[in-house]
């Protein structure tokens, strides 16, 4: 494959990428092995600190009901936040002023903001914004350290030695908790009352029983819901993954299951378990 360049215009001009951030004009820097330019003015730009704050209060994470995207940018660009942990410091003065803000929107959105230090350890994790932490890998980081303390004390050989966590993300766990901001934005949080543990119902909860196992699941289930089978699997050391393999441990199997992962389970051996079968292991 070329670039057939007989069809490229005779007045077309070699593309020049943007030598500075167009939004606060800090000098950009391209990363070595990669294709993105990043501006690193962290502290300084603002669509970088709105995009954190927006991150932070999204539904797989902290879900801070009554705050919403324009409403983050109403605070930041009001300078009534500038990074998570400033949420924590709002009261209703603070933001009746903003724009399309009426008194009961003010008291349910400082109502959502208290009940977000009820979220669990991970969903934190996950809202931090940790470079290549995505909601399943923050589940598996909780899940192995079960606190941040334990987490930010943790070198990048040993996050490495944890299941499916690789070099790049070891690293970037790593380089986040030597980080002046995100070691002050951490114990900022921590003192707000944040959930940056798992709790002792979530670890009274937890075993080895699936330790290791790849577990499909598939159909309709009539004494848990699908969702519920998924977090008893994670609850108790096993995966849950979406497509049969040889990998595959086994799968569970409810009503209306598609035929087609029927015939590749039984092709390939893999066991077929009933939705009580399953709960009889636990």
């Amino acid at each position: 494959t070329n670039v057939d360049k007989s069809k490229r215009a005779v007045d077309s001009k070699k593309f020049e990428f943007p030598e500075f951030c167009p939004e606060c004009g800090s000098k950009l820097q391209r990363l070595e092995g990669e294709a993105n330019h990043y501006c690193l003015n962290y502290n300084g730009c603002k669509p970088q600190i709105i995009g954190r704050i927006q991150h932070y209060i999204s539904r797989k994470a902290l879900d801070i009901e009554g705050l919403g995207g324009e409403t983050v940018t109403l605070l930041v660009n009001a300078s009534l936040v500038q990074d998570p942990a400033d949420l924590y410091t709002l009261n209703i003065e603070d933001i009746l002023p903003l724009d399309r803000m009426a008194q009961k929107s003010a008291e349910n959105l400082i109502l959502g903001i208290e009940a977000s230090k009820q979220i669990p350890f991970e969903r934190v994790l996950f809202g931090l914004g940790i470079r290549y932490v995505g909601e399943t890998v923050a589940k598996t980081l909780a899940k192995h350290y079960k606190s941040i303390s334990a987490l930010s004390e943790a070198t990048v050989e040993n996050l490495e030695a944890v299941d499916e966590i690789g070099i790049k993300i070891a690293e970037s766990v790593y380089a986040f908790f030597r980080n002046d901001n995100s070691i002050r934005l951490v114990s900022r949080l921590y003192s707000y009352g944040l959930q940056l543990e798992l709790s002792k119902a979530a670890l009274a909860n937890q075993t080895s029983i699936l330790a290791g196992d790849r577990i499909v699941v598939s159909g309709v289930f009539e004494k848990v819901s699908r969702s519920e089978l998924k977090k008893l699997i994670d609850a108790n050391g096993g995966k849950v993954v979406s497509s049969i393999s040889a990998k595959t441990t086994y799968l569970v199997a409810g009503a209306n299951m598609g035929p087609s992962k029927r015939q590749k389970a039984e092709d390939l051996g893999i066991p077929i378990l009933t939705e009580q079968s399953f709960l009889d292991k636990l």
